[in-house]
């Protein structure tokens, strides 16, 4: 399974995918209080609209998902969460880094499910159930890992780190998503070409 083409880096990109989800909903308010002296309730209250931003990018892409395939819901989700790590990352009055946070909810909502959706398309339905027990195991070790690995980088540094991994693991994501998108758009050529 993992000698096919493009699955690696699936795999990686559901390990960033959770991994960012939880770091920012683990250390978002410590950031918040910490680097941007906001008040814990406050700090507490932004990170719920956060996971809110999720809920609602999943109701909205749950109702357009039939009109707009999921790749493109995908790589819109990645440029709009992106988005709001760089507002986080900059340094604007302290509003943006609610408005950053909110966006990178909504970014985030189309992703998990839109990347769960597309492993038939993308690797076969035969290669599918097996393949998503892979990915699931991906996802949970991003959401184990990735988490305590920015809290230990934060013990030794600073939690200012925030925004600069929160983008680092975006980043990685995209990047891994946009690489099998890459792959099977060459399969898909190659298998045309081979047709004619």
């Amino acid at each position: 399974m993992l000698r096919m083409k493009g699955v690696k880096h699936s795999l990686i990109a559901f390990l960033f995918y959770c991994g960012v989800e939880a770091t920012v909903g683990l250390w978002g308010a410590s950031y918040l209080v910490g680097a941007r002296r906001i008040a814990a309730e406050t700090a507490a209250g932004w990170i719920s609209l956060y996971y809110g931003g999720i809920t609602i990018g999943r109701l909205i892409t749950g109702f357009i998902t039939l009109k707009v395939h999921n790749r493109v819901l995908i790589r819109f989700g990645q440029l709009v969460a992106i988005a709001g790590g760089v507002m986080i990352l900059l340094p604007l009055p302290i509003p943006f880094s609610l408005i950053g946070l909110i966006l990178i909810g909504l970014g985030l909502a189309p992703i998990y499910p839109g990347l769960l959706h597309e492993t038939p398309a993308r690797f076969g339905k035969e290669n599918s159930a097996k393949l998503m027990g892979y990915q699931m195991a991906a996802a949970y070790t991003g959401t184990t890992f990735l988490p305590p690995l920015f809290g230990v980088i934060a013990t030794q540094t600073s939690i200012a780190l925030f925004p600069f991994m929160v983008l680092v693991f975006l980043i990685f994501m995209m990047m891994s998503a946009e690489k099998v998108n890459r792959i099977l758009v060459r399969r898909l050529s190659l298998t045309e070409e081979l047709n004619r």
